[in-house]
Parts: C-alpha cells; structure tokens; sequence
C-alpha cells in the first residue's frame, strides 16, 4: 500500500491551535508531554512505596497537584497518532532509518536521544511542546527565544546527521 500524502500543514496548525484553545478552556493549563512522565512516575513510587514518595519533595510536587488531565493529554496523543497513521495509510511496524544506519544503531540513538531531551525537560522544568505551544501561545518571551534556539541549533546539526539519511 502506497502511503498517502501528509496532511495540509496550514490545516493541522489550525488544528492544532484549536486542540491548544480547548486545553486551555477544558483543564486550565496548555499542552505538555514531560510532565505527565513524571506524574505517572510519581504515582507509581507512590504506590508502590508510598512512604518513599511522602519523603520525596519531588514526588510530592506531582502528587499534590492535579496531574490527571496532562497523563490524558500524552494518552490522546498517542491515540490521534495512532489513528491518524491508519487513516493515512501509514500504520506499519518497522524502524525508520538511513540507509548507512542500522536497526540496534538507530534504537541506540533515538534512545539515547530521548533520555537527554527528557533529562533536559527535567532540568528546564518543561518540555518542548509546553515551551512552544503553551508557552508561545502565552507570547511568553522566554519560550519565543527557546524555540528560536531550537530551530537555529537543527538547522545548524542538519548537515552533520543529513549525511546519515542519504
């Protein structure tokens, strides 16, 4: 099966926007994905050893505020990516991937990948889509000048890893 086009991109930003405005209007908080990792990591300690959790101002941070509607947002992502890629004709199993890179050599990567961006949203206390659409939608200098950063250092890595996909 052939795959079909992506999707208009002026019509997913509108979405997109759309799908933020509610957010905002339904939970009264913007889109996020890190938080709700480390809400759903807090519940876990916390059930499993709810005497460590008590103990851990960390923990403590996530499961003294409400958490549910962020662990929802990431559950609906994956759900809309999902349905998406079947209507699409774009659902497979298979590990996208240059041709001078192998399978174990990519899963290596984008592991090691994920781990970093996801200690960086650690570290930062957020995460890239809470920085540009939350925050952006907010006109929050900070999160303008995160995602000028963002951009400038892709476009500035891009000929180093192009090479891999060629």
């Amino acid at each position: 099966m052939v795959a079909k086009p992506y999707a208009n991109p002026y019509a997913a930003g509108i979405a997109l926007g759309l799908v933020l405005l509610a957010c905002f209007a339904l939970t009264g908080q913007g889109l996020s994905a890190s938080g709700a990792f480390a809400a759903a990591a807090s519940g876990a300690v916390d059930a499993l050893a709810p005497r460590l959790a008590a103990q851990n101002s960390y923990f403590q941070g996530y499961l003294q505020t409400q958490t549910a509607a962020i662990v929802a947002q990431v559950a609906a992502v994956i759900a809309g990516g999902a349905v998406s890629a079947c209507l699409n004709g774009r659902w497979r199993l298979g590990i996208e991937r240059g041709p001078h890179v192998g399978g174990m050599a990519r899963l290596f990567a984008a592991g090691a990948g994920g781990m970093l961006l996801g200690l960086g949203a650690m570290l930062a206390r957020g995460c890239t889509s809470g920085q540009a659409l939350s925050g952006g939608a907010l006109l929050s200098v900070g999160s303008w000048a995160f995602m000028i950063a963002v951009f400038a250092s892709a476009y500035a890595t891009m000929p180093l890893m192009g090479r891999l996909w060629r």
